[in-house]
């Protein structure tokens, strides 16, 4: 009678270590979320830097998305464009 009860105490404690101790069930689970989570991310950066080359690409050879940027971004006129300005 004091061996069942030995026994299933320990199986209890062994049941509770599984489930919540130390790389039990509960941290496998949140380090698979956290996993999924930065591959998520990764793959927005890989997605943004391959954008990224793809604009360094274009402003070293194309002469006409160069002239673009200049004119949207930072506001530049070719020589005889008439230029209106509205007061705010």
């Amino acid at each position: 009678m004091k061996f069942a009860r030995y026994f299933i105490a320990v199986l209890v404690c062994m049941g509770l270590l599984i489930l919540f101790g130390d790389r039990g069930f509960y941290d496998v689970l949140a380090l698979k979320g956290k996993v999924r989570t930065l591959s998520q991310e990764n793959a927005g950066i890989m997605r943004e830097n391959e954008e990224l080359k793809e604009t360094i690409r274009l402003l070293r050879s194309n002469a006409r998305y160069i002239e673009m940027v200049a004119r949207n971004d930072l506001g530049m006129v070719r020589k005889g464009d008439i230029v209106y300005r509205f007061a705010d």
